[in-house]
């Protein structure tokens, strides 16, 4: 994987442009029903797309892009003032199947958890949707399942980290119109690279539409992409990453039983031990570089080691640096298998036993099929849409635009790697009444759950608007909801998140 966030379906090769609008289906629109909490629950679910412009773009040049979606409305309430949440995936290329089959809506598809799923998949009614509190929006950026940007080399006017939120911005303004929804409370909710999004887009949102969000819901986030823990090796000098990383390998290597006996009994007590050790003695010691006397060097290697469970020598070896590719490849390497990355739960037979770190990902082999299947036939059987159109999850890594102003408004050119937390900033303190909800997995390496702690903390916004953050930490991956547990307690936050700021009893 040249990009930590590139969710890829190698046998789907779909162009992501298409010539002309033509093949575009008329809305289709279905009711159904979903048990939560005891309660029946009815409710309207719209499948259709929204036609968007190129940031900047003339409005007499046409649309640019159809944003393909799938709204769910409850009956029977009040819609004016109901709460509606906007729902992403990332990648850049990844359609928002998972959250949508995984996740709030109203149908999920049953997985093994922590296993290769098998065919054939079961779909089922989701017990813990969101339907309760809040109607919800499933968004496909453009290029991606049934969005598509039309004419050839139109995809630059929509694959990049501004073009992209604008048009998720015009998206977003388009349907309060189209569905008079501009008197509800708002949220923003956004998985992996959809939370660098999140960021972005509530800047423009609230600075360029006039539309005050009430809550952004951020899972599983990266704003600062030096933090990245896979490809740290590649920018020496930059150690953050190993620390941020360091409190997950340990949560991964205790899921997997590889540190001293005895096993702490309570993983999240044992992680705060891991994450002060992380800023203090492990920050310290990689800060001294090459001055770090030899046996202060021993000495922190043997507590890396107690608390990863890797040899203390391959760790003296690797100059106190892990890279998550290395861990992911060494921490089972005697057991002849790779760990996960998104999801460190899961493992699978290591494809090169010789290679120096992980070479694929086993938890995507063990749901993507699960995935793919459940998302046609809901669309396509349950919705009523699509017919033979191909769901396009592609690779849209060569044709993103990574280049950015650093901030996007400081007032001189700072180039660098993507860091939008300038941009969630601005967006707080231009609406100090909008609530953020971090939410993580203890055994992503991904995007560690520590590097959202490090990154809130070092949001550049006043001291009382730290008070508008919180933060819930779960025993799952990068995709907390396939822990049904996980997702359980994640939905009891989420819902009490919703119901505290937007007005709900």
């Amino acid at each position: 994987m040249k990009r930590l966030f590139r969710w890829v379906i190698p046998f789907v090769a779909v162009l992501a442009a298409m010539p002309d609008p033509a093949w575009a289906q008329s809305q289709a629109t279905t009711r159904g029903t979903v048990v939560v909490g005891g309660q029946r629950i009815e409710y309207r679910a719209i499948a259709d797309t929204i036609t968007v412009s190129p940031k900047g773009a003339d409005p007499a040049s046409g649309p640019g892009a159809s944003m393909f979606y799938v709204a769910y409305f409850r009956q029977g309430t009040t819609a004016a003032g109901r709460p509606v949440t906007f729902l992403y995936n990332g990648g850049p290329g990844s359609p928002t199947m998972w959250l949508h089959m995984g996740s709030f809506g109203p149908k999920r598809v049953a997985l093994r958890d922590a296993q290769h799923t098998l065919s054939p998949y079961s779909i089922v009614d989701n017990a813990y949707s969101l339907l309760d509190v809040t109607d919800l929006v499933f968004i496909d950026a453009p290029g991606t399942g049934f969005s598509r940007v039309w004419g050839p080399g139109k995809e630059k006017a929509f694959y990049g980290l501004d073009a992209d939120a604008h048009a998720f911005a015009e998206f977003i303004n388009t349907f309060l119109s189209r569905y008079s929804r501009w008197k509800s409370p708002k949220y923003l909710f956004g998985e992996s690279y959809g939370t660098t999004r999140s960021a972005v887009l509530a800047d423009v949102l609230q600075s360029d539409y006039g539309v005050d969000l009430t809550g952004v819901i951020l899972l599983s986030q990266v704003l600062n992409f030096d933090l990245n823990p896979e490809r740290v090796r590649y920018n020496p000098g930059t150690d953050q990453a190993y620390i941020t990383a360091l409190p997950s390998y340990a949560a991964v290597a205790w899921y997997h039983h590889r540190l001293p006996d005895p096993r702490p009994a309570d993983l999240a007590a044992f992680l705060r031990k891991v994450e002060q050790f992380a800023l203090t003695d492990y920050a310290v010691a990689l800060r001294a570089g090459s001055v770090l006397d030899a046996d202060r060097r021993t000495r922190i290697a043997k507590r890396i080691a107690a608390f990863i469970g890797l040899p203390e020598s391959y760790i003296l070896q690797s100059d106190l640096r892990i890279d998550a590719s290395q861990f992911r490849k060494m921490l089972l390497d005697t057991q002849g298998r790779t760990v996960g990355m998104t999801d460190g739960r899961f493992a699978g037979p290591s494809l090169d036993p010789l290679s120096r770190g992980a070479d694929y990902l086993p938890e995507l082999s063990a749901i993507t099929g699960a995935f793919t299947g459940a998302i046609n036939y809901h669309l396509r059987v349950t919705l009523g849409y699509g017919g033979e159109t191909p769901y396009a999850n592609n690779d849209l890594d060569p044709l993103w635009d990574w280049k950015r102003d650093q901030p996007a408004h400081a007032p001189t050119q700072i180039f660098g790697v993507i860091n939008v937390l300038p941009d969630l900033a601005r967006a707080m303190k231009y609406n100090p009444d909008l609530k953020v909800m971090v939410n993580g997995g203890y055994f992503d390496l991904g995007t560690p759950y520590f590097e959202s702690k490090y990154e809130m903390h070092h949001l550049p916004i006043p001291q009382i608007l730290q008070r508008n953050i919180e933060y819930h930490y779960y025993p799952a991956g990068h995709m907390v909801y396939l822990h049904e547990p996980a997702l359980r307690e994640l939905r009891d936050n989420v819902v009490a998140f919703i119901r505290r700021t937007g007005g709900q009893k």
